[in-house]
């Protein structure tokens, strides 16, 4: 019976999980600002590139 209880207020396994989860918002949060970046930055070498072959 005391191995049970041990076990029930045993919270090392539900701590690991946050963790995971926390790191796992952060990955999604940086694909998407990495994503939003890589778009700004195709804009703008379009943009230079074109001006390049006018000038």
């Amino acid at each position: 019976m005391q191995h049970l209880a041990a076990f029930i207020r045993n919270t090392r396994g539900a701590t690991a999980i946050e963790y995971g989860l926390i790191a796992a918002l952060i990955a999604v949060a940086a694909i998407a600002a990495m994503q939003g970046l890589g778009t700004s930055l195709n804009k703008t070498f379009n943009n230079v590139s074109a001006k390049m072959k006018v000038g």
